[in-house]
């Protein structure tokens, strides 16, 4: 795309639209529902919820590097990520649906597993596309627009998921998002124009061909990061913000119902409240991610992008801090409408997120060959799966430390990750 139209950026991003809205959807609202007694025992939900997190994530990490790296030597005439999006979205139908009707921990677990397989059999290869379609002076605002659609999915997951598990409507929620992932799936592929690859490159074809799956999976991971230590570096630092992120955000449903609503309130009532709560604040999150995004995306073509990620890791940090201080109260009122305490900190991470998400893609897209770009972009996925896998400890910190200790190892993964961003020399040019 020399010079994309809305149309293309609409196109292009739909998908991510649906990806957020699944997942979003399953981290901080359908999985805390579902793994609440009677599944499992009230006293151990932080770890049940923290192992099939972990479990599920560590699938991502393998799975989406490896489908991006057999996409980028894909030769179909139907394009390099296309077919890879159709059939990865119609086993998550499937997979989405035993999620729906698992009625005990470890049916649960399996279909959590499966989905977490097909889903990035999808998402490893759609994250090529950008780099594949547009140019590296519109990959920021084109990065942007992803951003964009994933705060969407975010805002519309916190007004339509939270409010039907809020009425026990686990199945409706279940099948909205089997809609959402289907339509836009469909948007996606037939609204871009991807030329198929003739010829899979050279060094390509001498490590694919007559491979075992084995020798597939070793080979995407045999990516030289030396010969790019920006890109490594990124990664790293990307490992750090994102778990703390993912510390906040996935236990934050029984944060709201164990802290803020407070235990003196019967379980199944504090459930619901907690559902209703957390949905508004997805959705000051998701808002105040989605009024940045774009914004940050067109900035970054023209300013800095390591400095945009190092303003994100510092808001990131003390928005952690000040969740030490929630205590469920209304700090600000205005014309009867109030905003309690973890809203108003809760969009400092929100801010924090909205312009980390837009200018880290961005600056890894420059980071990275652009011929390798779905394996190098799937790699990134050790970054953001592995943290939600280290995140997965946040389960029993939770239930066995608290919600102090919890916060505050938020607080300092997003430090570290803002230190390392010194390593990073953004303006370095690599021959590809």
């Amino acid at each position: 795309m020399k010079k994309p139209r809305l149309l293309d950026y609409f196109n292009l991003s739909a998908y991510w639209f649906a990806l957020s809205y699944l997942w979003n959807s399953m981290g901080p609202i359908i999985l805390p529902n579902l793994i609440a007694a009677p599944m499992v025992n009230e006293a151990i939900k932080g770890s049940a919820l923290g192992l099939l997190s972990s479990v599920g994530l560590l699938v991502a990490i393998i799975v989406q590097p490896v489908a991006g790296y057999i996409s980028d030597h894909s030769t179909s005439r139907y394009g390099r990520r296309r077919p890879y999006l159709l059939f990865g979205t119609l086993f998550d139908l499937i997979f989405l649906l035993g999620i729906a009707l698992a009625h005990n921990y470890w049916f649960l677990f399996l279909s959590y597993f499966l989905l977490q397989f097909s889903s990035n059999v999808a998402h490893g290869p759609y994250q090529g596309l950008i780099p594949d379609l547009v140019t590296e002076e519109r990959r920021g605002t084109a990065s942007g627009a992803k951003q964009f659609a994933e705060i969407v999915g975010i805002i519309v997951t916190s007004l339509v998921t939270a409010a039907l598990m809020a009425r026990g409507e686990t199945l409706l929620a279940i099948a909205v998002i089997m809609a959402v992932l289907t339509v836009t799936m469909l948007i996606t592929i037939f609204g871009i124009r991807e030329e198929p690859l003739r010829d899979s490159p050279k060094s390509a074809l001498e490590r694919s061909e007559g491979q075992s799956l084995r020798e597939t999976v070793l080979s995407t991971f045999k990516v030289d990061l030396r010969k790019y230590p920006d890109y490594f570096w990124l990664l790293v630092s990307r490992l750090f913000i994102i778990m703390g992120m993912n510390l906040v955000r996935n236990y934050a449903l029984y944060f709201v119902a164990d802290v803020v609503i407070g235990p003196g309130v019967p379980y199944a009532e504090r459930l619901a409240q907690a559902n209703n709560l957390t949905g508004n604040l997805l959705a000051i999150l998701a808002v105040t991610i989605a009024v940045t995004a774009l914004p940050t995306g067109m900035l970054s073509d023209r300013i800095s992008k390591k400095f945009l990620v190092l303003i994100s890791g510092i808001l990131g940090a003390v928005g952690a801090f000040l969740m030490l201080f929630v205590h469920g109260r209304i700090l600000f009122s205005f014309a009867g409408f109030a905003l309690m305490d973890i809203l108003i900190f809760g969009s400092i991470i929100g801010l924090s997120a909205g312009i980390f998400l837009s200018a880290n893609w961005a600056l890894a897209t420059d980071l990275i060959p652009k011929e390798e770009s779905g394996c190098y972009l799937g790699i990134s996925n050790l970054a953001t799966a592995g943290a939600g896998v280290i995140a997965g400890i946040g389960g029993p910190i939770r239930d066995f430390l608290g919600y102090t200790v919890l916060f505050l190892s938020a607080c300092l993964c997003y430090v570290l990750g803002t230190l390392l961003l010194v390593r990073i020399h953004e303006f370095q040019e690599y021959e590809h």
